[in-house]
């Protein structure tokens, strides 16, 4: 009789110490609506917490912002993005961690809305206009808003250069933009098979062409496929322009630059083995401008902004 209310207490202390340590887990997943005085709106933001953010509660952590948020996270599902899925970010950057290939970082995924192109374009006012562009009100959104809200809530490292901005097509021409006209605030950017044909290439062709000034202290990752879903090459034409103009500036490959054109179209056992919807398959053979193609490359913009730190 004595063993078995020893065994029920047992069972029980097990069940509460399980259900305790639920709700740790749960808080490396968290959201928020962010009422916005620049967008006269509230934005969705989802917020990822590294493994070791609740273990280790006086170590503070770069801070990685991402376009497009309702895409990023495995939360997402797999038929979001007309069946591409989403990017999976919190499982590659749990894996990059264990691997010790990549800082602990907390990503910041901010949602998109039917305002995606405004915000997203990189586009400034013109001298003779007063009021703002929708891209000037989210870059201040993110700056005096988004960015000390998740300073003050959570641990994080708040310099440029452990900041970083990363987002796809149209938030790849966006990250790249921010950083460069707010190098005090967001020290590295990536952008996957960046839009830079949009406006008429006005970020290559009015921004980066006309500049001629000293490098601005900001690491770069730009990258593209080679074909996608108009016949075109991804970006890629446009982007080698971008890369070029940044080293005409001063940037240096693998010191605070790099280039990478994925030539490597999956094959259908690859996709299999990803994960990808098999109604996909054959449109992933003509395009590499989508959430799959993003999430098999993610890693390389991952590891080199935020590389893993030297062993003590």
């Amino acid at each position: 009789m004595k063993t078995g209310m020893w065994q029920s207490s047992s069972c029980l202390l097990l069940l509460i110490s399980l259900t305790a340590q639920a709700p740790l887990a749960e808080e490396r997943f968290l959201r928020d609506d962010v009422a916005s005085r620049f967008l006269n709106a509230t934005r969705t933001v989802r917020i990822y917490l590294p493994p070791s953010y609740h273990l280790e509660p006086k170590r503070r952590y770069p801070v990685l912002y991402l376009h497009d948020g309702q895409n990023v996270f495995s939360s997402a599902g797999t038929n979001v993005c007309f069946g591409w899925g989403n990017w999976e970010l919190d499982k590659t950057v749990d894996e990059l961690c264990r691997a010790r290939k990549l800082q602990e970082i907390i990503l910041v995924a901010i949602d998109n809305t039917p305002a995606r192109y405004a915000e997203y374009c990189g586009r400034h006012h013109s001298a003779d206009s007063d009021g703002n562009t929708e891209f000037e009100s989210y870059a201040s959104f993110l700056i005096q808003e988004l960015k000390p809200k998740i300073d003050r809530e959570y641990r994080t490292l708040k310099t440029a250069a452990n900041t970083g901005v990363m987002g796809s097509s149209l938030g790849g021409i966006c990250s790249i933009a921010l950083a460069w006209q707010y190098p005090k605030t967001f020290g590295r950017a990536a952008s996957l098979s960046g839009s830079f044909q949009i406006e008429k290439k006005y970020f290559l062709e009015r921004v980066l062409r006309a500049y001629q000034q000293n490098p601005k202290p900001v690491r770069f990752y730009l990258d593209t496929g080679t074909i996608d879903f108009t016949g075109d090459d991804d970006g890629r034409k446009n982007t080698e322009a971008v890369v070029a103009s940044l080293r005409r500036i001063g940037w240096k490959d693998g010191k605070n630059l790099q280039h990478f054109v994925d030539e490597n179209l999956r094959s259908e056992g690859e996709m299999e083995q990803a994960g990808l919807r098999r109604d996909k398959w054959h449109e992933a053979r003509s395009s590499q401008h989508n959430e799959f193609y993003w999430r098999m490359r993610a890693w390389r913009a991952l590891t080199y902004l935020f590389p893993p730190e030297p062993r003590e």
